[in-house]
């Protein structure tokens, strides 16, 4: 989860940009554009998705992972390796 101001403000505009291609998206299977056009925009919103998905991966990664390295706060009732057991099933359904 974005913590920043500036975080936030990050991932909230790429909330919108996927919102605007998701309804695009939409408008045009509602005007019958063509296949080939419609699996171009599924190609654009899936980028967008995976982009968003790496940015709020790696910060969740930085702040588990870099905080417990430098023995800053960490929830302290759940140990690494479920953090990571955690992590990796979030992973592996992103992947599938």
């Amino acid at each position: 989860m974005p913590h920043s101001p500036e975080e936030k403000k990050r991932v909230v505009t790429r909330l919108r940009r996927i919102q605007g291609q998701a309804l695009a998206l939409e408008r045009a299977v509602n005007e019958g554009t063509e296949c080939g056009a419609l699996l171009q925009q599924l190609a654009a919103l899936r980028g967008a998705t995976n982009g968003l998905m790496a940015e709020v991966l790696e910060g969740h990664l930085r702040e588990t992972f870099l905080q417990s390295a430098r023995g800053g706060p960490q929830d302290a009732r759940i140990e690494p390796e479920a953090q990571i057991e955690d992590l990796m099933r979030i992973v592996r359904s992103y992947l599938k």
